[in-house]
């Protein structure tokens, strides 16, 4: 008799503790929901990964137009030289990588 009681207390037990951890986690995800940490997003948009780049740099780049000797691949949109056309086709161009 003693073994049976002894069993339902610690159901009972581990019952009452269950209850308890879910009622903690419950109102620790409702009070956490409304709360957010404004000094780390602040500090996670002056955060720069190692290979990144800063963002008050800018990128310098000169963009040349289209020559003579080149076109346009219609497949790939690569500008190649023209010793790379294969087959040009009611006004479109075509590579060697592409037509290859």
């Amino acid at each position: 008799m003693a073994t049976q009681s002894a069993a339902v207390h610690t159901a009972e037990a581990e019952k009452a503790r269950a209850r308890e951890i879910a009622a903690l986690k419950a109102g620790k995800t409702a009070a956490m929901a409304n709360l957010i940490d404004e000094s780390e997003s602040e500090l996670a948009e002056l955060f720069i990964l190692p290979g990144g780049e800063a963002q008050s740099e800018e990128a310098s780049i000169d963009i040349v137009p289209e020559q003579a000797d080149e076109f346009t691949c219609a497949s790939c949109f690569m500008v190649r030289h023209r010793t790379q056309l294969v087959r040009e086709a009611g006004g479109q161009k075509f590579c060697a990588e592409c037509e290859g």
